[in-house]
């Protein structure tokens, strides 16, 4: 039992710390390469700040733990928007001035939409994953074209800032680029042997497991740079970093680790986890969306409500793992 709570611990500690050093390479990498940098905010760091959930769900669908898988990207999802969001907004209101933002929300809600329409009937074929995946693509082709048809965006700007603190050398942005990723795929491993080992030992099923540790665990890139961001009064790449990172986990992560191996729902995930995910992205398009011209922002009594919520649904876990 001690060496899976260990291997928890420390995969995710490494987990944690190699992402942020996959993201710095990838982001100076795509700089080198001359990408703009509105899409390096949107696509690669949105893609390596989700790089923990894709290889923990994707090796956890391997090992044929399908609930785990499940759990990791809901419970992140619901994680981001609600402890991350909430927090951050506790330290600073956050304002929505990016037009980017503003198009990507209603399409976050849609995807959510769309993703309880699959999942609807207890079961993730093979199917259903590639429709999620081939949206995934496609959305990808959307966002590189609003990105270089928005270059003067002011998500754009907060990710330039970025881009100028990161002074790189491409050799050693590759290093990590590579170094990132392959520290990323053992620690995953780690932490998905520890945490279905645990789950074992007190019947807790995988899919709590998922929901709780992995995803807060999981979580931890976006909420180091949504804070950093906020700091730094970039607060587009605060709000984009958990966009982009929900949109990855719904699409991306759940489409991989179904393709790798169709996943049976329990039903708990649509009558539970998938109404405090809806409730909560819905939440978010109408505070960051903006209604009645007023501008889209989260002040520290909307952050609080959704830390609120993020509280009151992992009470309502632990209800569960009690009472069973």
């Amino acid at each position: 039992m001690l060496m899976s709570v260990a291997a928890i611990v420390l995969g995710l500690a490494v987990l944690v710390w190699s992402a942020d050093r996959f993201v710095d390479g990838a982001s100076a990498t795509a700089r080198y390469a001359g990408m703009p940098p509105l899409l390096i905010g949107m696509v690669i760091v949105g893609f390596g700040t989700s790089a923990p959930e894709i290889v923990v769900s994707v090796i956890s669908s391997l090992e044929g733990n399908p609930g785990l898988a499940l759990g990791n990207a809901y419970g992140s999802n619901i994680a981001n928007i609600g402890l991350i969001l909430g927090i951050t907004a506790l330290i600073s209101p956050i304002a929505v001035h990016s037009q980017v933002l503003r198009k990507e929300l209603p399409i976050l809600l849609l995807i959510t939409l769309l993703s309880l329409s699959l999942l609807w009937n207890g079961w993730l074929g093979r199917t259903d994953a590639i429709i999620l995946l081939v949206v995934f693509v496609l959305l990808m082709a959307w966002s590189i074209r609003q990105g270089l048809r928005d270059g003067n965006d002011s998500m754009a700007t907060d990710q330039e800032k970025e881009l100028e603190d990161n002074t790189m050398s491409l050799k050693l942005a590759l290093f990590w680029l590579i170094a990132g990723l392959v520290l990323l795929i053992i620690s995953s491993r780690f932490l998905v042997w520890g945490a279905v080992n645990v789950a074992q030992a007190f019947g807790v099923s995988d899919l709590i497991i998922g929901l709780t540790i992995v995803a807060i665990g999981t979580s931890l890139p976006e909420l180091a740079s949504s804070i950093a961001a906020i700091r730094k009064n970039e607060h587009d790449l605060a709000l984009g970093n958990v966009i982009g990172s929900n949109l990855f986990n719904t699409l991306a992560v759940v489409g991989l680790a179904g393709v790798i191996h169709p996943l049976e729902v329990a039903p708990e995930v649509i009558s539970r986890d998938f109404v405090v995910m809806i409730a909560l992205t819905l939440s978010l398009f109408v505070l960051g969306f903006g209604l009645k011209g007023r501008q889209g922002r989260i002040n520290r009594l909307e952050g609080a409500c959704l830390l609120a919520v993020y509280v009151a649904y992992s009470g309502w876990l632990a209800s569960n793992v009690i009472n069973a």
